[in-house]
């Protein structure tokens, strides 16, 4: 889950199945009564049709975990007020070593944190380059970059194009935050 309709979404098919709610964050559901084979059976089909997955492996939570606090960091913090770097902030955020949490995201994703945390920012300097209130240099200032011209060498490494070429090309391609 990566957004308010989201957990909306995943509420409400949660009650249609009789469960009570006590909390949704991103990623988790905290219900009650515990849900039987066949409701379980019955909402891995719902969340599917939404677009959504049931995951009850513990590794596979800890790799939505990884993703979510990426996410979050990424599109809803300041970048630039991170102390230390992301890889510290999601170590610490999911008190875990990093070493373990990368190897371990590396074996089930087939990319690293470190890509996957481009891939998100890349998403996010898109949305601000589309929203165009900000220069090159204030988005990667508010992004963590260290210049310009850092970001618009990583922006074009990732996406084949300057920032320049992005924002002037009309139809600027977006990936939804759960496709990155």
């Amino acid at each position: 889950m990566v957004c308010d309709r989201c957990i909306m979404v995943v509420r409400q098919q949660l009650e249609s199945l009789g469960l009570s709610v006590d909390a949704i964050t991103l990623g988790t559901a905290n219900i009650h009564p515990d849900p039987d084979e066949s409701q379980l059976s019955h909402l891995t089909s719902m969340l599917k049709v939404s677009g959504f997955e049931l995951i009850n492996k513990e590794k596979d939570k800890l790799i939505e975990r990884i993703k979510n606090v990426v996410i979050e960091i990424v599109h809803q913090g300041d970048l630039s007020e991170i102390q230390g770097n992301i890889m510290t902030s999601i170590a610490d955020r999911l008190c875990k070593d990093y070493a373990y949490l990368s190897r371990l995201f590396s074996e089930s994703e087939d990319t690293t944190i470190e890509k996957f945390i481009i891939q998100q920012k890349i998403e996010k300097v898109k949305e601000l380059i589309q929203y165009g209130e900000l220069n090159i240099t204030e988005i990667a200032y508010s992004m963590g970059y260290s210049s310009s011209a850092h970001l618009s060498a990583q922006f074009k490494s990732v996406t084949g194009m300057s920032p320049r070429q992005y924002k002037s090309c009309g139809d600027p391609s977006r990936k939804s935050l759960d496709k990155v």
